[in-house]
């Protein structure tokens, strides 16, 4: 299971958002990394680099690497409606996402852990799948088993609610009630730069 293992605040100072969640180091130096970070700021990005840096971002986001996110693309591009947010939905449908919009990890990367090791259940049935896509009226729950984790129990504690999502705290129970609209989607994501870049 490909994933990125490398320093998140970095990749995050690269972008200059909290793309993993909320960062200490970040707020401290809040520009990009490098010996020449100040004055890379202050440069003026081209129109393809601009695209590029915004397709990196989400991959980055959402945890999924170059070729997994060009297959979605591809998948969103055959859907009927707008390309960029067909994009955005299919993102926001995966398994590991649905667990942390839930409240039920701190961060997409803790989600897609609960997920991979079998702490989640989708429809009654384990899934250990982060990637897999979940449909409007499906269950996702945490087995019984693992109910007391403490990052679960800490994460539900803190948890944001979202309109597309019904999640019971007491049970750990949540249904996917219908896909988010892209005024739903509460990130800073400039989908448009994404298929410009694709369309080229």
């Amino acid at each position: 299971m490909a994933r990125y293992t490398g320093p998140s605040t970095k990749i995050a100072r690269k972008f200059g958002e909290p793309i993993f969640g909320a960062d200490k180091y970040l707020e401290k130096r809040n520009f990009p990394p490098g010996q020449h970070g100040l004055a890379s700021k202050r440069k003026k990005s081209k129109e393809y680099g601009q695209q590029l840096k915004e397709k990196q971002k989400v991959k980055y986001m959402y945890g999924i690497l170059e070729r997994q996110f060009h297959n979605t693309y591809v998948k969103a591009s055959k859907l009927s409606g707008q390309k960029g947010e067909n994009l955005l939905i299919l993102l926001e449908s995966r398994l590991d996402n649905v667990v942390y919009r839930m409240g039920l990890a701190p961060t997409r990367a803790a989600a897609r852990q609960l997920v991979s090791h079998h702490h989640i259940t989708l429809n009654g049935q384990v899934c250990s799948i982060p990637s897999a896509f979940v449909k409007a009226g499906d269950v996702v729950a945490v087995r019984e088993r693992s109910k007391s984790l403490e990052v679960i129990q800490n994460a539900v504690a803190s948890a944001t609610k979202y309109s597309w999502i019904e999640f019971d705290s007491k049970t750990l129970v949540g249904k996917f009630l219908n896909v988010p609209t892209r005024q739903d989607i509460p990130e800073n994501i400039n989908e448009q730069l994404i298929v410009d870049l694709y369309s080229k």
